[in-house]
């Protein structure tokens, strides 16, 4: 029989041990605006590669991530940047915040989603892009058909029925923005692009904090329709909501899930290995499960309610243009429209 003072021996060999080994990992602090339902297999996937590196992963959504970084700037508390949006990392960028590095798949990912330098400063993973969720039992109780353009969200009938996310706050908000500017004209505040949301705004119920929120309120049926993006409203219907996924004809706002290593990290070795993972075909693999089209391209297997020809519905997008424009166009719509955004937390 082992005595009480060996067992109490033993047993604190073991916790210094496991104190031993959890002191050698090196722990990396990730910003990201990553759906956390999505975070969780990323991070086992790349620890099963790196099991003495722990991911501390700080979220929020898209908007409120990029204020928090650049309010940081002086003293940096990131040491990556991962699954935020390419226009935002196109912004840290221009504030001299990321450390270029060309991660080991960099060849495999397509030119036009990374960024143009060499080495880059940030690269893409997958494409997020605009899809209307609709519902269509409470449609069919109010007599409201389902649109098929951005421009049929305007007429009367959609009146108090349509929610968006707020571009201030949600990069999907904001590529919404940047498309119908990039379709109908920016012009400093008198294109068409802000006429047309100046009709938007006549029937919009909502301005949310959250790109999913949408969606999600649309699948409840608080609302008829939710402009969201397609992660979220597939994985909406799947749970049964009664929901159809219209993707309007004119074209489609996108941003890139995008990865850059913030330039005030102390452990630059470990942030090039998650990035080296985080562009690897495994990695993609893993984004091809939630999103129709990845980096590297003839990874992704078709999605379900998500069209073949996604990719060609896309709007054409210069991220540089849309981080150099943000603030004006942010100030511009807030000025308009933010009285009917929801409350902030």
């Amino acid at each position: 029989m082992i005595s009480a003072s060996l067992k109490a021996l033993f047993g604190a060999a073991l916790v210094a041990l496991a104190a031993s080994a959890s002191a050698q990992k090196t722990q990396l602090t990730v910003y990201t605006a990553l759906e956390t339902d999505q975070i969780k297999a990323y991070e086992a996937g790349f620890t099963k590669q790196n099991p003495n590196i722990e991911l501390k992963w700080v979220r929020d959504s898209t908007g409120v991530i990029t204020a928090k970084l650049l309010a940081e700037k002086a003293n940096p508390q990131a040491d990556v940047v991962m699954g935020v949006a390419a226009s935002s990392l196109a912004l840290l960028d221009t504030q001299g915040m990321l450390v270029p590095y060309a991660p080991i798949n960099l060849d495999a990912i397509m030119a036009s989603y990374r960024d143009k330098k060499s080495p880059p400063a940030w690269w893409g993973m997958d494409v997020w892009g605009a899809t209307v969720c609709f519902n269509t039992v409470e449609a069919q109780k109010k007599g409201i058909p389902k649109p098929e353009t951005w421009k049929d969200l305007t007429k009367p009938i959609y009146k108090g029925q349509v929610v968006m996310p707020n571009p201030a706050s949600s990069g999907t908000g904001y590529f919404d923005v940047t498309a119908w500017l990039t379709l109908w004209g920016d012009q400093n505040g008198k294109g068409g692009g802000w006429k047309y949301m100046d009709a938007l705004h006549e029937n919009i119920a909502q301005y949310t904090h959250s790109g999913s929120k949408p969606c999600n309120m649309a699948a409840a049926g608080e609302y008829v329709v939710g402009i969201s993006f397609e992660y979220r409203a597939n994985s909406n219907k799947a749970k049964g909501a009664p929901i159809d996924l219209v993707f309007p004809k004119e074209g489609l706002g996108w941003d890139l899930e995008a990865f850059g290593i913030h330039k005030g990290t102390k452990k630059l070795e470990a942030a090039q290995k998650l990035a080296d993972w985080a562009s690897s075909k495994d990695a993609m693999l893993l984004y091809g499960k939630n999103f129709a089209i990845t980096a590297q391209p003839g990874v992704a297997a078709p999605l379900a309610n998500v069209p073949a020809d996604y990719e060609k519905r896309l709007v054409k997008m210069d991220f540089k243009a849309a981080a150099d424009s943000r603030e004006r166009v942010l100030a511009e719509w807030s000025k308009r429209y933010d009285s009917k955004s929801e409350p902030k937390k």
